[in-house]
Order: structure tokens, then C-alpha cells, then sequence
């Protein structure tokens, strides 16, 4: 089963408002200005021992080598990524219609965690499962952790 992560305002947070991982070391806090919101390693890491494949779903143009090299100075490894570039090529294509944002389903994505209003309302339109986690909430590890076990035992039939 896969889980899917936004990255700005769920995994990357503003230290003024949410508790954060702590800082990369100099240089690499230059090259790597983003906060990971606190629990984040914890949460990839747990979710890849119970047998999760974990994924990034970003509508933001990040290359996927800024992305991997980021998280991997915090030893948290993806499984996939996929940015706006990948999106735009892989979703939209050459469709007329726009499509939304993201849309997990394409990528057999079984749960998503994302801040939007949009990208939770498009859930049910565009056949995905979807987790608002957006303000600072010292229990967002367990809710997720909750959620994707929720989802796989409806998805395995128990």
C-alpha cells in the first residue's frame, strides 16, 4: 500500500509556527532552508517498517535530487517522487481539460496527506483517499499512522 506526502505546510512547516526537526549543520542548513515538521522522520520511518510504500505527491517544481538529498541528511528514504514536473508529464500529458493538482489515484496511491482544502474536496471526485493535516497538532504522527492502517485493512478486506 502506498502513502503519499505533500511537502509544503505538512512536511515542511515554519519554525515560527510548528515544533520542527531539528536544524541541518551548517552548510547543509543553506543549502536545505526548509523544516521538517517534528515527527516527520519518525513517521516515514515507522510507516516503511509496517510495510508502507511512502511516497512525496508535490505540486512544487523541486527536482527530485533536492528532495531525495534533503530527507536523506535526515535518513528518511522515499520510495517515490512525484513533483509538478512528473505530474504536468505524467498526468496532464496533452489532456485539453486541466487536471487538478494531484491526483494520488493515477499512481494507485492508496492514501494521500495533504493541507489543501482543494486536494482533500477532489478526493472523492477523482477516486483517492485523502488526510487534512494542517495546523500544529501534536498527534498528526498518530493520526496518519491510524488513518493508513485504517485504509489497508479496508483495502485488504478484513
Amino acid at each position: 500500500m502506498k502513502v503519499s506526502f505533500d511537502l509544503d505546510e505538512v512536511l515542511f512547516v515554519d519554525p515560527d509556527t510548528f515544533e520542527v526537526e531539528p536544524e541541518l549543520r551548517f552548510p547543509l542548513n543553506r543549502m536545505f532552508p526548509e523544516r521538517l515538521r517534528k515527527g516527520t522522520v519518525r513517521l516515514i520511518n515507522e510507516l516503511q517498517k509496517r510495510g508502507f510504500e511512502v511516497w512525496v505527491y508535490t505540486s512544487s517544481f523541486r527536482s527530485d535530487l533536492y528532495i531525495r538529498t534533503l530527507f536523506r541528511y535526515y535518513g528518511v528514504k522515499f520510495d517515490e517522487i512525484v513533483n509538478g514536473y512528473r505530474h504536468l508529464k505524467e498526468v496532464q500529458g496533452n489532456r485539453a481539460q486541466t487536471l487538478p493538482q494531484k491526483v494520488p489515484g493515477h499512481y494507485r496511491i492508496s492514501l494521500h496527506i495533504d493541507d489543501e482544502d482543494v486536494v482533500i474536496a477532489n478526493a472523492r471526485s477523482y477516486g483517492y483517499r485523502a488526510l487534512q493535516i494542517r495546523d500544529p497538532d501534536p498527534e498528526w504522527v498518530g493520526k496518519v499512522l491510524e488513518e493508513a492502517e485504517r485504509i489497508r485493512e479496508l483495502e485488504e478486506g478484513f
